[in-house]
């Protein structure tokens, strides 16, 4: 119920404060954020950092829960976190209050039992993982191949940290 009420939301405030013509402009950052997250759930498929335990309908198990946030839930979050990005020194405190905010609603999902972490994640590493997302969302938004080319070492440091086992590959 929560999931479905998240989307209606997001949803809503698209519609009332993003300009639809403005969408293009965020497209090459939602789809890198989509790929990014469709490789680490290919390559982490049997070995999961993480995973969604909602009980409350039987199709909407941790597959479909993670599709929905990778083309709903999360592009609607960067459409919301590009469009309304500041200049100058705001931009810092804009980053860090998405950062706090969205580990402090990964938590209190987490405290309710909506998902657990796994293989050695935690929510500490979640917040790292904020630290880094959130503003290298922006610096691909900003500067595509510059933030293409940051995000390769960070993808081979969570590889080395948390690979799956070669016999959970595929």
């Amino acid at each position: 119920m929560y999931l479905l009420l998240v989307i209606a939301i997001f949803i809503i405030l698209i519609f009332l404060f993003v300009d639809r013509k403005q969408l293009k402009e965020y497209y090459p950052t939602i789809q890198f954020y989509i790929i990014c997250n469709l490789l680490y759930n290919f390559i982490f498929y049997q070995h999961t950092l993480w995973s969604y335990e909602l009980d409350l309908f039987k199709w909407l198990n941790h597959t479909n829960t993670e599709i929905i946030f990778t083309f709903l839930i999360i592009p609607l979050f960067i459409i919301v976190y590009l469009r309304f990005f500041p200049v100058g020194w705001k931009g810092i405190a804009y980053i860090v209050i998405w950062i706090i905010s969205f580990w402090l609603i990964e938590y209190y999902y987490l405290r309710k039992g909506f998902f657990d972490y796994k293989n050695g994640w935690n929510e500490w590493w979640s917040l790292l993982f904020n630290v880094i997302m959130y503003p290298t969302l922006y610096l691909h938004y900003k500067k595509l191949l510059i933030g293409i080319l940051v995000s390769i070492p960070i993808i081979i440091l969570l590889l080395l940290f948390f690979h799956p086992p070669f016999s959970k590959l595929k």
